[in-house]
């Protein structure tokens, strides 16, 4: 799999908001900011229940890149993984580093534009737009509703 490159300003927030901005008497490094925003990506990934092992994240803030490592299931899950690392606010980049038991075909991957419905977006990769389930299900559990994709989303498009 390689480096995959994202969209910084689009994605969940789960850092680096309110928080980072309130008042505290000393500044927290940035390795501290680092290691929150890292447990952050880590604590998301986790509640997707996704059947890893090891897993471990590190995030450079400088660089707004992602670093996970471990072991998934399967090629989809540790696909899904960097999605999940991806889609998320201050996040450029994702290196997913993770092995995986017995490893299929890599699937492909969609940048959400504005206007994109998951129809279309299968009538683009399959010929058909009703295949759009295909899409929403290769990309759950973080599209937790076929109509909620929002411009800057980076979505799996599994092989037929």
């Amino acid at each position: 799999m390689g480096l995959f490159s994202f969209i910084k300003e689009a994605g969940e927030k789960l850092f680096g908001g309110k928080e980072a901005q309130a008042a505290t008497p000393v500044a927290p490094s940035a390795e501290e900011l680092n290691a929150k925003a890292a447990a952050a990506i880590t604590k998301y990934i986790e509640a997707q229940n996704l059947g890893l092992e090891g897993l471990q994240v590190a995030f450079d803030g400088s660089a707004g890149k992602v670093t996970v490592q471990g072991s998934a299931p399967t090629q989809a899950v540790k696909e899904k993984v960097t999605l999940c690392c991806g889609n998320v606010a201050n996040v450029q980049s994702v290196e997913n580093l993770m092995t995986v038991a017995n490893p299929e075909p890599e699937a492909q991957y969609h940048d959400v534009v504005p206007g994109d419905t998951l129809s279309a977006i299968a009538k683009k990769y399959y010929g058909n737009a009703n295949k759009y389930p295909v899409i929403f299900e290769a990309n759950r559990p973080m599209l937790t509703h076929p109509d909620k994709i929002y411009p800057g989303q980076k979505l799996r498009i599994p092989p037929l």
